[in-house]
């Protein structure tokens, strides 16, 4: 069943547990998230990146994914995630997504809050949930992780931030990064439990791939309800393809694509094991 942002995070605060936000940039990513979430009976958000616009346009996979959301079992929020360009959020909103997250991160401060206040206000003639970000992670979305650099999140700039703009939840940095980690991060895991009081808002867990379960564990316990995880899920679904390669000549691309989607299921249902407790 399709629900917002707001409905699935209130969802997870309720049950003290974060529920993953999986990005699903074709069919097999959608299908393998939805079946680890229908097997053990949980909600689920499933997410599209600007960046992905390149090899899955969201005027394509948007409407795939809306009507995947409405037939599935579970609650589902269909979320557009890490958008930089307004025009961009109101084509998801107009396909019917759920939840959006604009991403203003490494712009000033005064012009990130401006242009949240902006995402806001669209996202209110909508069945819609807002997410934002504040402060940076140690590198882009789509890059390697390197562990290190991040600007870590203010806690009391968090408050003003949260106040004025009005979002539902904030992803701050507490030294988390997207892509591969080429070494285990380092996590202020009590900055995140500040904030989390300070604001009164669900926290959300960017570059969520690759963090161990004890970490997550503990952002949980001190207010992370959201977590982003993409990039172990598609490592997972490519080195079956490459194991499925190694043993035999593959005709069809169908094979392939049905490997991976298995891989990636099961990754998913492991990390969503771990966020939500069970």
């Amino acid at each position: 069943m399709l629900v917002n942002l707001v409905e699935i995070l209130k969802l997870a605060e309720e049950k003290k547990c974060a529920f993953g936000a999986f990005n699903t940039p074709n069919l097999e990513c959608v299908n393998a998230v939805l079946a680890a979430a229908e097997k053990l009976n949980v909600p689920v958000i499933i997410s599209h990146a600007e960046l992905h616009e390149e090899v899955s346009p969201l005027v394509k996979i948007g409407p795939v994914m809306i009507q995947a959301a409405i037939n599935a079992s579970v609650p589902v929020c269909v979320h557009l995630d890490h958008c930089e360009n307004l025009d961009y959020m109101a084509r998801a909103l107009e396909i019917g997504f759920t939840g959006v997250m604009y991403d203003g991160s490494i712009l000033p401060y005064e012009e990130n809050l401006a242009n949240t206040k902006k995402a806001v206000a669209m996202a209110k003639n909508y069945n819609c949930g807002v997410e934002a970000e504040l402060g940076a992670l140690a590198s882009r979305e789509g890059g390697m992780a390197n562990a290190s650099g991040p600007v870590y999140t203010d806690p009391d700039e968090a408050v003003i931030f949260c106040k004025e703009t009005g979002i539902d939840a904030l992803a701050p940095s507490f030294g988390t990064a997207h892509g591969i980690y080429k070494s285990r991060p380092v996590l202020d895991l009590n900055r995140v439990k500040t904030i989390s009081r300070k604001t009164g808002l669900p926290l959300v867990m960017h570059g969520g791939s690759g963090v161990s379960p004890e970490d997550y564990r503990t952002g949980i316990a001190n207010g992370l309800r959201k977590i982003n995880y993409y990039s172990y899920m598609s490592k997972a679904g490519t080195n079956a393809v490459k194991k499925l390669l190694e043993k035999e000549d593959v005709t069809f691309f169908h094979d392939l694509a049905l490997a991976a989607e298995n891989a990636m299921e099961a990754d998913a249902e492991n990390a969503m094991r771990v966020f939500t407790g069970l």
